[in-house]
């Protein structure tokens, strides 16, 4: 990028942008000629050439007209600066749909007037989406592995399925073909249908992180014993070791209270501390 404000010049917004699969992702620069007239020469270049399915490029100006595109475009365009003003431009790229993970497409745009040129770099790499699906109420985890076991049919474009304790009705799905995605959902009974959208790995964090066991467990509660030689029985919480996650509950039924310490996932609250 060229440091002479009175020749040729980039300003603003370029580099490396992620997109998901379908996505869209902009760049807002501003180009000065120093001249009345100038060339706008654009390369697009793939990582593989070859195999990767091709991406579109637009350059607009700043009232949404199309300057450039790569598909209907030669690869250079005449443009008027009055004045030998700067414009205000946005290159747009969007993502193929068929895109792999790391797909990769780099732009270089090139102004040439009479007084010089300069040359601005933008890229974009495909990365995987976060989509919600939503289930019948407590089939979440049929759903999930249903849809785990098609992962390996055709593009393996499924990387994770994520069905998290406590939250009803939906599934995180990721991976690269939203559009593949809802193909292999279609047969799955229990399956119903995509939020519209895409989550992000900050949005669902906190499902990742694992839940004590006693969380939501306090001294006093009144619980019933759903597993082990006492199911079944209710007991009262006396102490919780939060570092073991474990209580000790004395039985309320019992003739003499002994003291049990059992695992936190072992009881159901029934009644709350008063």
């Amino acid at each position: 990028m060229s440091d002479d404000m009175r020749g040729p010049n980039f300003t603003g917004d370029n580099g490396l942008k992620e997109v998901h699969a379908g996505g869209i992702v902009y760049w807002d620069f501003q180009a000065s000629s120093g001249a009345p007239k100038a060339t706008l020469a654009f390369s697009v270049n793939s990582d593989d050439p070859d195999n990767a399915p091709e991406w579109t490029v637009t350059l607009y100006d700043s009232v949404g007209n199309e300057i450039w595109e790569n598909f209907r475009s030669k690869n250079e365009v005449e443009v008027d600066f009055p004045g030998s003003t700067s414009k205000q431009l946005k290159l747009e790229v969007i993502c193929p749909k068929g895109a792999r993970y790391d797909d990769k497409v780099n732009i270089s745009v090139t102004i040439t007037s009479d007084a010089g040129s300069a040359t601005d770099e933008f890229s974009a790499v495909a990365r995987q989406s976060i989509v919600v699906l939503k289930t019948q109420i407590d089939q979440e985890k049929v759903v999930a592995q249903s849809l785990m076991a098609k992962a390996s049919e055709g593009e393996h474009d499924i990387y994770a399925v994520l069905s998290p304790i406590g939250l009803r009705g939906y599934v995180f799905v990721e991976g690269m073909n939203t559009d593949r995605l809802h193909e292999k959902t279609r047969d799955i009974k229990k399956a119903r249908s995509f939020i519209d959208g895409e989550s992000s790995i900050e949005e669902i964090s906190h499902y990742l992180v694992p839940v004590s066991a006693v969380v939501g467990i306090e001294e006093g509660d009144l619980v019933e014993l759903v597993n082990g030689p006492f199911k079944g029985e209710t007991a009262r919480v006396q102490k919780i070791d939060q570092d073991k996650e474990e209580i000790t509950v004395e039985l309320v039924d019992a003739m003499v209270p002994i003291p049990v310490t059992v695992k936190g996932d072992s009881v159901r609250v029934v009644e709350k501390e008063k």
